[in-house]
């Protein structure tokens, strides 16, 4: 399945690259919170994520893999291969460059916000610090990329 534009006409499946289980918590409180009508997916790391992005399993229960997701969070530090391997290797991929991709970290780094930006990322977060900041957060990515699931 291909993207033909910034904003997909049926989401089905929103993929949160997250290694950590505390933010991975949060997130789907956030989620719940919003009532948003999308199925939210985590993977833990780069390995597990490109896996899923191209459906092998490789042994592993990622229930759901055969479908692409119709955006993707994806956090910058993770371990196996970081955010900044996964986003290369997506944009590299012609069954997988279009999607649409927000950067979720921690990092405030002004050479990550470049690297992200040059290498393809559509929107660039840094991680909100409270769960308030990250609910709104969330509803003002989603309502960009995918209006239709609020």
């Amino acid at each position: 399945m291909r993207f033909q534009n910034k904003r997909c006409v049926m989401p089905s499946t929103i993929l949160m690259a997250e290694d950590d289980h505390d933010d991975r918590f949060l997130i789907r409180r956030a989620f719940d919170a919003l009532e948003i009508n999308a199925v939210l997916r985590f993977v833990g790391d780069g390995e597990e994520l490109m896996n899923y992005l191209k459906g092998n399993s490789d042994g592993k229960d990622l229930e759901g893999f055969s479908s692409p997701p119709a955006l993707l969070f994806l956090d910058l530090n993770m371990p196996k291969k970081d955010g900044r391997e996964a986003l290369l290797a997506i944009r590299s991929d012609p069954n997988l460059r279009d999607l649409p991709i927000v950067i979720w970290t921690t990092s405030n780094r002004a050479a990550d916000k470049i690297f992200c930006k040059e290498n393809g990322a559509n929107t660039y977060v840094t991680k909100p610090n409270s769960f308030k900041k990250l609910v709104t957060e969330i509803r003002k990515i989603l309502g960009e990329w995918l209006p239709q699931t609020n």
